[in-house]
């Protein structure tokens, strides 16, 4: 075995082994509250068996050759920690392609497939939290303690019999600490920065590439909720974090981390024997079925309005709230939102419709689906079917072009997705600022946005209907296209993937209807 593989295995205690015992837990009302079963469902768990990282991955490597140790290395910090932070100890860099079980017939290292474990984020250690030595996977785990003597925080007191059972099983001791529920704790793999490269492999430029944590310092909720209040919601009452003798506790927090990429969980739950995917299938179920009901009613809000009448227009204006603590959508920029307004006469006939996504995956009237070179700009009013208000991130490279290449982007062209309440757009830092034209839209703000739809009918009769969704896609469908470039086992595994998955991959966030009389 390597020098960095006993390392790994001695500094992370496997997830099976605390699976063992923090599971078959159930709160008042029968629900599994099980933290290894929720753990397990969550892309936390198969951080290293994502498909579309490998493909990411692969493809960042065929554009920039001469740095693929780097670039391995780097990926490899937060989505294959135990591995790449053992492998650093011993002098050496993380690995990637070496790790993740390509072709499908070998299995994943374990140490690699274990993905951000539990023997991960409990060892954390407060000491940076906050700073910029944290961001970007540089999280500080105490790596002199002997086997017997290391730390496993978390935020209540264990006796000392439990402890004992607990160290018996994992070689770590349990420590009470409540720094583990601050949100600088998520930060320091959730705030991550790349740097562009040249032809060499020399930096040429850095961007933001995630920052939802600098996102949420420029909001109301840093004042009032944390990562883990809304990403890892408490149990109501009191429950045991343990079959196994289990002390029931109050305000237990459920291991789910909920969010929004529920396409990628439903590739896992589809394609879980050729990935080594552990979570069973009703596992992966339920933590889609969360997803989306999160998705649903914790995002956004939309309501339309009627505005006034102009000549043979129908106007009304469609507001979109964040409900956020970051912006909407936040983290990787593959994901965008979008509005999908239509109007239909008194017969029931489109008469308009603006952001319908066809079974690809691709938004009609998208300027950048349609060709990778462009994309659509930010609206304050719509008046075409061919206009369409997406929320999302827009990178472009040293050239000016638009890329989904994270080591190819040096800025953001186009940055309008929903701002959370409280954060000031004027003063906001480069790192999160607004760009592109929603900089200059006076009722694009904290909180939300107003577009204005001023709809030719025609010589249609109403009364009209108009129907206004908010779409959200955590992988849209230029970042999965740009692969095709890229002929290799990775990209044409999440290509094919894709292709399968693509006609549901747009999930409704929230809607709202409004009946306006003819236009005159």
């Amino acid at each position: 075995m390597a020098a960095h593989a006993e390392l790994a295995a001695e500094l992370f205690p496997a997830s099976d082994r605390c699976i063992a015992c923090h599971s078959n837990v159930h709160a008042a009302d029968g629900t599994d509250v099980s933290i290894g079963y929720d753990w397990r469902a969550s892309m936390m768990a198969n951080s290293a068996l994502d498909p579309y990282w490998h493909a990411g991955v692969r493809r960042e490597v065929m554009d920039h050759p001469a740095a693929q140790a780097l670039i391995e290395d780097t990926c490899s910090t937060c989505h294959m920690p135990i591995d790449r932070f053992a492998a650093a100890l011993a002098g050496g860099q993380g690995r990637v392609f070496a790790n993740v079980g390509l072709p499908p017939s070998s299995a994943p290292a374990p140490a690699a497939a274990d993905g951000v474990s539990c023997t991960v984020c409990h060892q954390i250690d407060g000491g940076n939290f906050g700073t910029e030595e944290s961001f970007d996977g540089g999280f500080a785990i105490d790596t002199n303690a002997p086997p017997g003597a290391r730390r496993i925080f978390g935020p209540y007191a264990v006796d000392s019999g439990r402890a004992a059972l607990m160290e018996s099983a994992t070689r770590v001791r349990p420590a009470e600490s409540v720094h583990l529920q601050q949100s600088e704790l998520c930060a320091t793999c959730h705030t991550l920065f790349t740097h562009a490269l040249n032809e060499a492999g020399e930096p040429i430029a850095r961007l933001p590439e995630q920052v939802p944590y600098l996102e949420w310092l420029e909001s109301e909720y840093r004042a009032s909720a944390s990562c883990q209040s809304c990403h890892m919601p408490e149990v109501p009452g009191e429950v045991p974090m343990s079959s196994v003798l289990g002390e029931p506790r109050p305000n237990v927090s459920r291991h789910v981390f909920q969010g929004g990429n529920a396409f990628m969980l439903g590739v896992l739950a589809r394609h879980r024997g050729e990935l080594g995917v552990k979570a069973l299938p009703q596992e992966l179920d339920a933590a889609i079925a969360r997803t989306k009901e999160y998705l649903a009613t914790a995002t956004a809000r939309v309501r339309v309005e009627p505005a006034d009448v102009r000549a043979g227009r129908l106007v009304f204006d469609v507001h979109v709230e964040n409900l956020a603590g970051h912006k909407f959508p936040t983290a990787y920029p593959s994901r965008r939102a979008w509005l999908h307004v239509k109007v239909t006469d008194g017969a029931g006939a489109v008469v308009f419709e603006s952001g319908a996504v066809g079974p690809d995956g691709a938004i009609a009237g998208n300027d950048n689906d349609a060709d990778g070179g462009r994309f659509e700009p930010h609206y304050d009013e719509i008046e075409r079917a061919d206009q369409v208000q997406i929320y999302e991130p827009i990178m472009v490279g040293a050239d000016g072009r638009v890329t989904t290449g994270l080591l190819s982007g040096v800025r953001y062209a186009k940055d309008n997705r929903l701002l959370p309440r409280g954060f000031d757009k004027a003063r906001a830092s480069p790192d999160v600022a607004v760009q592109g034209a929603a900089r200059e839209d006076p009722t694009f703000v904290a909180g939300g946005d107003r577009v204005r739809y001023a709809v030719d009918v025609g010589g249609a009769r109403g009364p009209f209907a108009v129907e206004a969704e908010l779409l959200f896609q955590s992988i849209g469908y230029r970042w999965a296209e740009n692969l095709r470039a890229y002929a290799a086992p990775e990209t044409e595994r999440f290509l094919a993937f894709y292709r399968e998955a693509a006609p549901g991959s747009a999930l409704r966030v929230a809607t709202a209807t409004l009946t306006l009389e003819t236009a005159e």
